[in-house]
């Protein structure tokens, strides 16, 4: 579709309770550099990437030392999360409509995924003519155990149809807008876009991505980031 433009959204409120630091997990330090402004990076490096929101909490104050070094040559906007992944996505979504067409596509990225590739953003971007869009995720490979309350193995899940969803996470401004806020409006509090769409009646593509593409969740994730990240650029 003629004039359809991309942007990108970093929901980045989050504190990382899980790595039990002071520091959120996004501004942690990783090969030199926050984790966050790699995973940045490969959005705004990309050529098709218009422009890039980053969704902030109010007393975040590690993210202007991280703004002064990306140098960033398109724009870079940054608005106010809230309490849940969901509310900061919404936030970032209403302030692009402010200039973004209902039509344009808008990637919404992990601020603790440092490893994303500018190939998987292309193979997203082949979405481009979907109706409703899709996310990256990669095929489940290790056997999956459903618990019982005591937390016991109760039963082995078929893993055949099963996906370990990723990020960037691709749909329509204006569909994944009306889709989350009616969402939140019935008090579902999604954990990722998708969820939203899918709560909407609609089924999002899932497009196979890297595996390198981790999150970061607990400490000894920084690692595994650090010896992808210096074996891609050794690459």
């Amino acid at each position: 579709m003629i004039n359809v433009r991309h942007w990108a959204l970093i929901p980045a409120a989050g504190i990382g309770k899980r790595m039990g630091l002071t520091v959120p997990k996004q501004y942690l330090s990783l090969v030199g550099r926050p984790v966050i402004a790699h995973a940045l990076a490969t959005l705004l490096d990309h050529p098709r990437i218009a422009g890039v929101v980053v969704a902030i909490s109010a007393e975040d104050e590690w993210w202007p030392a991280v703004a002064a070094e990306l140098a960033a040559t398109k724009p870079l906007r940054v608005v106010i999360g809230g309490a849940e992944r969901c509310h900061s996505v919404l936030n970032g979504l209403e302030a692009l409509r402010g200039w973004a067409a209902p039509n344009d596509w808008v990637l919404v990225h992990d601020a603790a995924r440092p490893c994303l590739s500018a190939g998987d953003v292309d193979r997203l971007l082949e979405l481009v003519d979907d109706p409703v869009g899709g996310l990256l995720a990669v095929p489940a490979r290790d056997t999956l155990k459903q618990a019982d309350e005591a937390g016991r193995a109760a039963t082995t899940v078929d893993r055949s149809r099963l996906w370990h969803a990723l990020t960037p996470q691709m749909f329509r401004l204006g569909m994944l807008h009306d889709a989350l806020r009616a969402a939140l409006d019935r008090g579902l509090l999604v954990t990722d876009e998708a969820a939203a769409m899918e709560a909407a009646g609609f089924a999002p593509r899932l497009v196979e991505g890297r595996a390198d593409n981790l999150k970061i969740t607990r400490p000894e994730d920084l690692a595994l980031a650090e010896f992808y990240l210096t074996r891609r650029s050794a690459g």
